[in-house]
């Protein structure tokens, strides 16, 4: 016999949601998550949590019982478990996508390298054939992304984490993208050898964050996300140092080298771009927020 789903009043929710939000301000937490924890859990949506209208209902149908929704929540609180891990999902452009510790969670900013793949292809239309490579996939966000925006190319999504290509491809296999996907499990281009002068594109968000910076890094981030996807090396360039030396071998001529990295990056980043000699039109782009987040270049 199948448990039936748990039910709950609108009331009783909308008491829980209020006690849980007092909690979330006394521990220094965004009392908003409450509501995005309640939309995945609760399928509320934006509005009537705003308007307070769901606690008129009779029945609200929850994923699980609100005593483990309670213990969850003491969880976040008390451990700093991201919200994203608790309920196993987040929403990155137009994706819902699993994530679990085993992957970084992909953040709003990096919906940006896809906006600066898809300005290049506009001017050089010949990139949007062929292969473009997402190297660090982790839950393959930009993986997707890029099948998604460029129809017309073979999408390789590399990461050296089994945890994390397991993640990546349920995502695709969720979002019907799994035949414009090929999955390597491996580190940076070993895996695609054979693609040598051949890519139209490179993209990364590789760890680029200084190690002795990331025990200070919010406990979110520094307790619970994989260290591997976060640490640059002693000074945080370590893996784009290597993308940047590498890639030429790969990159056809004209194809496009595209990364994301820290804020205070960006000079030392163009300056190993010019020093290496292969690349053309290098650039700077700032995110949402004004900060150098971006570097893209062209193989000569």
């Amino acid at each position: 016999m199948h448990s039936m789903p748990p039910n709950v009043s609108g009331l009783e929710l909308w008491h829980w949601r209020t006690t849980a939000k007092q909690l979330a301000i006394a521990a220094a937490v965004p009392p908003s998550e409450v509501d995005w924890l309640l939309q995945e859990v609760a399928g509320l949506d934006r509005l009537s949590l705003r308007l307070e209208s769901f606690k008129n209902k009779a029945e609200l149908t929850l994923k699980f019982p609100l005593a483990e929704l309670t213990q969850l929540w003491q969880q976040r609180l008390e451990e700093r478990l991201p919200v994203q891990y608790i309920v196993g999902s987040t929403t990155w452009r137009q994706f819902s996508l699993i994530v679990s510790p085993a992957v970084l969670i992909p953040r709003p900013e990096t919906e940006e390298l896809i906006d600066w793949a898809i300005a290049a292809v506009k001017t050089n239309p010949e990139l949007g054939q062929g292969a473009w490579v997402d190297l660090g996939t982790g839950s393959g966000a930009i993986a997707l992304a890029l099948a998604d925006a460029f129809p017309q190319a073979t999408i390789h999504a590399v990461d050296v984490s089994e945890q994390a290509l397991a993640i990546a491809q349920q995502n695709a296999q969720r979002l019907n993208l799994s035949d414009r996907i090929q999955f390597h499990q491996g580190e940076w281009f070993e895996p695609i050898a054979s693609w040598r002068h051949r890519l139209s594109g490179m993209v990364s968000n590789p760890p680029y964050i200084p190690r002795a910076i990331i025990p200070n890094l919010q406990p979110e981030v520094a307790q619970h996300e994989p260290h591997l996807a976060l640490d640059g090396g002693e000074d945080g360039l370590d893996c784009i140092r290597h993308l940047v030396d590498v890639a030429p071998n790969y990159l056809r001529s004209g194809g496009m080298w595209l990364i994301e990295m820290m804020a205070g990056q960006a000079e030392a980043v163009t300056r190993l771009l010019e020093e290496q000699g292969s690349y053309r039109a290098i650039a700077i782009h700032v995110d949402l927020n004004g900060i150098e987040r971006f570097v893209s270049a062209f193989r000569i």
